[in-house]
C-alpha cells in the first residue's frame, strides 16, 4: 500500500480519496474548504494544514482542483517538496495546454506525470467506477495504474501528456451535444402527443439510441436511476458541462477544428447557466428547450 498525498477534496476528491483509504492506502488530504475537509476526515482521511504538508513524505501525490490555473498553482507549491520520483497525477478537468505545462513542470524535476481526467460523475466517484483517461509517458501510466483502479473501473492510457484531457474534452463535447439533441427529440414527441415511455422504448432499440438517452434519459420514468427522477439534483452540473464545452471551443480554436454544434451547445448550456440554473443537472437542460417553443 503506498502513501497517497491527495489535494483537492471536493464532490469528486473526497469520495476518491475516500476510496483509496479503503483500498488500504494511507492518505493525506488537503482542501481549503473546512466543509471538505471534515468530511474526508471522517472517512478516514488524515487532514494535513497546507498542501506542501500534505506530500511529506507521499509516493504518489493526486490533484482535483477546479481549473488549470489551480493545478499550475499548486503543483509549483509542491513539486518542491515532493520526494525524488514521486508520482504525480492530476485528476482534474482542465485545458490540453495546462496539462501540458503541468507535465513539464514535473520532468524539470525529473518526477513521472499523468494528467487523467474523469468521467461518472459523483456517482461514479462514491462507487469507485469511474472511467479514467490518460496521458503521460508508459512507465508513468504503469505505475499510476494500479492506484487508479482502487478508484475505478475502467483505465485508459490516451497518449503522451496532455492526450488525457483531449480525450475528456473531445467525450464531453459528444455528451453536451447528445443531452440537447434527447432532450429536443422529447420536447418535440410531447408537442406530439407521444408518451415518454413510447419514445424511449422505441429509440433505445433503434438508431437514436446514446448513453444520453439510456443512462441518463431527462424526462422521469424510463430510468429510474437518472436525475431527472429526483428534480434533476446533479451528477453533474450544468455549469461544469458548461465548463467542459468551453475546454472544448477554446481546444477547437487552437487546432484549427470546426466544431459547429459543439459551439451551438456551449452557447445553450451558457444560456440555461445565466439564467440561474448551474447548480441543476446538465440533464436538465430540457427545461431550457421546453422554454425554447413558441
Amino acid at each position: 500500500m503506498a502513501n497517497i498525498a491527495f489535494i483537492g477534496l471536493g464532490n469528486m476528491g473526497g469520495p476518491m480519496a475516500a476510496n483509496l483509504v479503503k483500498a488500504g492506502h494511507k492518505v493525506h488530504g488537503f482542501d481549503l474548504v473546512q466543509v471538505s475537509k471534515d468530511a474526508a476526515k471522517a472517512d478516514g482521511v488524515s487532514i494535513a494544514a497546507s498542501a506542501t504538508e500534505a506530500v511529506k513524505g507521499a509516493e504518489i501525490v493526486i490533484t482535483m482542483l477546479p481549473a488549470g490555473k489551480h493545478v499550475l498553482s499548486v503543483w509549483k507549491e509542491v513539486i518542491p517538496a515532493v520526494a525524488k520520483n514521486t508520482l504525480m497525477i492530476d485528476c482534474s478537468t482542465v485545458d490540453v495546454e495546462s496539462a501540458r505545462h503541468a507535465h513539464a513542470r514535473a520532468a524539470e524535476h525529473n518526477l513521472p506525470s499523468i494528467d487523467a481526467p474523469v468521467s461518472g460523475g459523483t456517482g461514479g466517484a462514491k462507487a469507485g467506477t469511474l472511467t479514467f483517461m490518460c496521458g503521460g509517458e508508459d512507465f508513468a501510466f504503469a505505475q499510476a495504474r494500479p492506484v487508479l483502479e482502487n478508484m475505478g473501473k475502467k483505465i485508459v492510457h490516451c497518449g503522451k501528456g496532455g492526450a488525457g484531457q483531449a480525450a475528456k474534452i473531445c467525450n464531453n463535447m459528444i455528451l453536451g451535444i447528445s443531452m440537447i439533441a434527447v432532450s429536443e427529440a422529447f420536447a418535440l414527441g410531447e408537442k406530439l402527443g407521444l408518451s415518454h415511455q413510447a419514445l424511449f422504448d422505441v429509440s433505445s432499440t433503434s438508431s437514436g439510441q446514446c448513453w444520453s438517452l439510456t443512462s441518463y434519459c431527462p424526462v422521469p420514468g424510463p430510468v429510474p436511476a437518472s436525475p431527472a427522477n429526483n428534480d434533476y439534483k446533479p451528477g453533474f452540473a450544468a455549469a461544469l458541462m458548461l465548463k467542459d464545452l468551453r475546454l472544448s471551443q477554446e481546444a477547437a480554436k487552437a487546432a484549427g477544428a470546426a466544431t459547429p454544434l459543439g459551439a451551438h451547445a456551449e452557447s445553450i448550456y451558457d444560456a440555461f447557466e445565466k439564467a440561474g440554473h448551474g447548480d441543476v443537472d446538465f440533464s436538465g437542460i430540457i427545461r431550457h428547450v421546453r422554454g425554447l417553443a413558441k
